[in-house]
């Protein structure tokens, strides 16, 4: 069947919502993905699965933050839960792999009291609450280049949200 589309049409649109929307490659997806998991099956809380509609959201706002404000971590506000990193490296030095945000919020675990349920005073761990809250089964990240600077801005967002207060991630 003839696509109603012509190939010029395509290519344009493509090339127009390619700086919007930021997607990640299948092997980064489960690379991510994995990196969750990992740190859920620690705690026995059961895997998350990527999600492209969550995945899409991630992308929106990780564009959003990169194009109108400089990539400063603004949570978005939106339907779900939300984990945003940012690195910056000196001119030339390669950007990290994007597993490399959720290993900083694992870290968390570190400052994170279970049996209280509060992080240890002048820390924070509420990212890695919400990447293990076993509410949460789908997950979708993007992974973008901030404008003029050698920084990199990874957002995941988590169906459904997690971080309720008073309640245990697991």
């Amino acid at each position: 069947m003839k696509s109603p589309f012509s190939p010029l049409l395509v290519a344009t649109l493509a090339i127009f919502f390619c700086d919007a929307l930021v997607v990640l490659r299948a092997s980064q997806q489960s690379d991510l993905v994995d990196a969750h998991n990992a740190a859920r099956s620690a705690v026995n809380v059961s895997g998350l699965v990527w999600n492209d509609t969550v995945a899409a959201f991630a992308s929106s706002w990780a564009a959003t933050l990169r194009d109108q404000n400089n990539c400063a971590l603004i949570h978005s506000g939106g339907r779900y839960g939300e984990n945003l990193w940012k690195w910056w490296g000196s001119p030339g030095l390669p950007a990290p792999p994007a597993t490399d945000a959720v290993a900083a919020w694992v870290n968390e675990r570190a400052d994170y009291n279970y049996a209280s349920n509060t992080c240890a005073a002048g820390k924070v761990c509420g990212h890695y609450t919400q990447v293990v809250w076993k509410n949460s089964v789908r997950v979708g990240c993007a992974y973008v280049q901030c404008n003029g600077m050698n920084a990199y801005l990874v957002s995941c967002n988590y169906d459904p949200p997690g971080n309720y207060i008073g309640q245990k991630p697991y």
